[in-house]
């Protein structure tokens, strides 16, 4: 009674019956998981309103001066003064930040000098620094040690960069 064609037309079905649902499984997991980041970015949204609200009550000027007035024989706090203060640009470059000396400069200023001389120059270093630390400091202090900007010539020297997360 049931022919082979029916008969494949029922599995064709059931296949894609079964393909319907896991697609549409999959596709209520993904919604689950959206709705969820959506409540965390909303609860981080609302965590960093609240911090942002009690840090301004926290720094409030006349809170800070009650608690000057309050700590000041125990903490003897000091007003800072405007010499004190430098722009982040006038601060001096980390050691992994320096520039790395160009080889072929130093290359190219060796060639006025004669192989004679050069020899003569790290025989007199070496006998100057008998250690090899000492003779690794003598290079370290060679290279020129980078100048902040002065304020009047940087740019934007009122400008901090910050790590602020206002936007």
């Amino acid at each position: 009674m049931l022919k082979t064609f029916d008969l494949v037309l029922i599995g064709v079905m059931t296949a894609t019956a079964a393909v319907t649902y896991t697609i549409k499984h999959r596709a209520e997991l993904k919604l689950e998981e959206v709705h969820r980041l959506e409540a965390e970015i909303k609860l981080e949204k609302d965590t960093i309103d609240l911090l942002k609200a009690d840090w301004a009550l926290q720094s409030q000027p006349n809170r800070l001066e009650r608690l000057v007035r309050a700590y000041n024989d125990e903490l003897k706090l000091q007003p800072t003064e405007s010499t004190a203060l430098v722009h982040a640009k006038e601060l001096p470059m980390l050691k992994s930040e320096v520039p790395v000396p160009d080889v072929t400069e130093a290359k190219a200023s060796a060639k006025g000098a004669t192989v004679a001389s050069a020899k003569s120059a790290t025989v007199a270093s070496a006998k100057s620094a008998p250690d090899t630390a000492k003779g690794a400091q003598a290079t370290a202090k060679a290279q020129p040690i980078p100048m902040p900007a002065p304020r009047g010539e940087a740019e934007d020297a009122d400008q901090i960069e910050t790590g602020s997360v206002e936007e």
